[in-house]
């Protein structure tokens, strides 16, 4: 968002899943989830006060003017009657823009979007000369590179250019008053993108797998400085290999007997789907206090 103009950059290689966005959203209504834009100098966050009240804000980078300010998404709401006297509206809401258009406009925006077209829609009023505000939807060969600076705890490797994902194990694994949740996992891509489901469930299962097979160690793993965990996985048709590490050494042998005995069934099951392969993740795991 800058002033008088927003911008949407959209991957190319993201087609597939805005055109799942568009054939399950309703006629008048398109919604889309947004990246976090490192270009950007400031960035909208919606912030609840004592009152249990929404607020919008924009957080600026230190010793930065703002000029372009990141969302977290884009909500184009096609229901704009031609009587309102506007060609479009545009406004923040949250921590995001909503872009109000008239019928017509959304059923042109959505063509454009099939046909992977750049597309400007012009906001403001329509029977005046004033300076008008513009959105830009624009199709982009690449996005900006994802999970900068951020390192594996495996071995120090750098987990730049992968697709993250939050991670949901469905229960907690405690012992002795810790706690080891898998927090997020990272996909090592090369020249496919994740379109099958499978990944997200197996990664699931090898959370669920790895947290149990060292929820008896949380106190001792703890106390030894290794409250973040990282599980490698690659897997392909012929070839089935796992990384355990913490602070960029691999875990101790004892700890990785124990998750042998308990990944490598799930990781062969894994397997059973052949579309899904070649397939590297990793996952990352904390131990932490409970407190309750």
């Amino acid at each position: 968002v800058e002033m008088g103009r927003s911008c949407i950059k959209i991957p190319l290689r993201k087609y597939n899943e805005v055109m799942k966005v568009i054939n399950s959203s309703n006629e008048h209504v398109i919604s889309i989830g947004a990246s976090f834009n490192t270009e950007a100098d400031s960035h909208l966050v919606c912030v609840q006060n004592k009152h249990g009240l929404y607020h919008t804000q924009a957080i600026s980078a230190t010793g930065h003017p703002r000029k372009v300010t990141g969302a977290s998404f884009v909500v184009f709401n096609g229901a704009l009657k031609t009587s309102s006297g506007f060609l479009a509206k545009s406004s923040i809401v949250e921590d995001g823009l909503m872009v109000q258009i008239t019928p017509e406009t959304m059923e042109s925006l959505r063509q454009a979007l099939r046909d992977k077209k750049d597309f400007k829609i012009t906001c403001g009023k329509t029977d005046t000369g004033d300076v008008k505000e513009y959105v830009d939807i624009c199709w982009v060969e690449n996005e900006e590179k994802t999970n900068q600076r951020i390192l594996s705890p495996v071995d120090g490797k750098s987990m730049e250019g992968t697709q993250s994902e939050k991670v949901s194990q469905g229960r907690d694994f405690e012992r002795e008053g810790k706690v080891m949740k898998c927090t997020e996992v990272y996909y090592f891509l090369k020249d496919h993108e994740l379109s099958s489901p499978v990944p997200h469930q197996f990664a699931k299962e090898i959370a669920v797998a790895c947290s149990t097979a060292l929820c008896r160690h949380l106190r001792t793993l703890k106390n030894n400085g290794m409250n973040k965990i990282g599980l490698r996985v690659s897997v392909d048709s012929d070839m089935v290999e796992y990384l355990a590490g913490s602070g960029g050494h691999l875990l101790p042998q004892n700890y990785l007997n124990e998750l042998d005995s308990a990944l490598i069934p799930v990781i062969h099951g894994g397997m059973s789907d052949p579309t899904s392969l070649p397939l590297k993740m990793e996952l990352v795991f904390f131990i932490i206090e409970h407190l309750f």
